[in-house]
C-alpha cells in the first residue's frame, strides 16, 4: 500500500511540474493576455522569496504568472534567490566543519599536553643503590641456579629511576631493563641513559614505566653500550 501512494505521489509531482513548464513556455511565448500593470520589483522579489505576507488572491500575483516580463524577471529572480541561500548553506557547512576540526585539534593538543604532564608530574623518584651489589650475568631463563644477590624494589608506576652502578664500573652509555628472566628478548620496560661519575662510582638516571607489571619477581638489567655485557639483578615489583 505505502508503494503504490509512494507511486502514486511521484507520477503527480510529475504531471505538476509539467503543467508548470507547459504554462511557463506559453507565457514567456506571449500566448496568454495579463490583466492589469506589471507588478514592481519588491514585489516580485516577494513572491521569488514567497514571503508569506502575500497572499495568492492578489491579483497581482495572477498577473505576475501570465505576463512575459513579470514571470521572466520572477524566474530570474528566483534563481538568484535558489543561488544566494545555496551559497550561504555551503558557507555555514564549511564553517562548521572547520569549527569542529579545529575542535578536535584543540581538544586532542590539551589532552596529549596534560597527559604529558601528568606522567612528568606522577613519575615518582626512586634510587637503587648497587654500589656494593655483585653482579649475574645473563643465564638462560630456564636455569636453575640461585642468584646471590640482594633484590631491589620499584613500585607499579612512572617511576624515575637513578641507579648508583657497582664500584668501579665503567664510564659511558647504559641500556636499563626491566625483564621476566635473565634475557632482554621482551623486556617490560627499558630506556638508555649516560652514566655520570668520578670514575670510582657511577650513576645512571632513567624513568621506567611500571604502571602495566604486575606485582612479583623480575630482574633490572643493566648493559654498557660499549662492551654490551649486560648483569641482572633480582627485582620486585610492589
Amino acid at each position: 500500500m505505502r508503494m503504490r501512494l509512494h507511486w502514486f505521489s511521484r507520477a503527480e509531482n510529475r504531471l505538476d511540474a509539467w503543467v508548470t513548464r507547459q504554462h511557463q513556455e506559453s507565457v514567456l511565448d506571449g500566448r496568454t493576455a495579463p490583466v492589469g500593470p506589471c507588478s514592481d520589483e519588491a514585489f516580485l522579489e516577494g513572491i521569488a522569496k514567497q514571503f508569506k505576507q502575500i497572499a495568492l488572491s492578489d491579483p497581482r500575483v495572477d498577473h505576475a504568472a501570465n505576463c512575459p516580463v513579470c514571470l521572466r524577471r520572477l524566474l530570474e529572480l528566483r534563481s538568484q534567490h535558489q543561488s544566494r541561500r545555496r551559497r550561504l548553506v555551503f558557507t555555514a557547512a564549511v564553517g562548521c566543519c572547520l569549527l569542529i576540526v579545529a575542535s578536535f585539534v584543540v581538544v586532542s593538543w590539551r589532552g596529549s599536553n596534560t597527559q604529558h604532564l601528568g606522567d612528568n608530574m606522577a613519575a615518582i623518584p626512586e634510587t637503587i643503590d648497587l654500589s656494593n651489589a655483585g653482579t649475574l650475568r645473563g643465564l638462560p631463563s630456564n636455569s636453575a641456579e640461585p642468584s646471590p644477590l640482594q633484590s631491589v624494589s620499584l613500585p607499579r608506576a612512572l617511576v624515575k629511576v637513578t641507579i648508583i652502578l657497582p664500584r668501579y664500573s665503567r664510564a659511558g652509555q647504559y641500556a636499563v631493563a626491566v625483564t621476566r628472566d635473565q634475557t632482554v628478548n621482551d623486556p617490560l620496560a627499558r630506556g638508555s641513559a649516560t652514566a655520570i661519575g668520578n670514575g670510582d662510582q657511577e650513576e645512571v638516571a632513567i624513568d621506567l614505566d611500571l604502571r602495566k607489571s604486575k606485582p612479583g619477581a623480575y630482574f633490572l638489567s643493566t648493559t654498557h653500550g660499549q662492551d654490551q655485557a649486560s648483569y641482572y639483578y633480582p627485582l620486585q615489583i610492589k
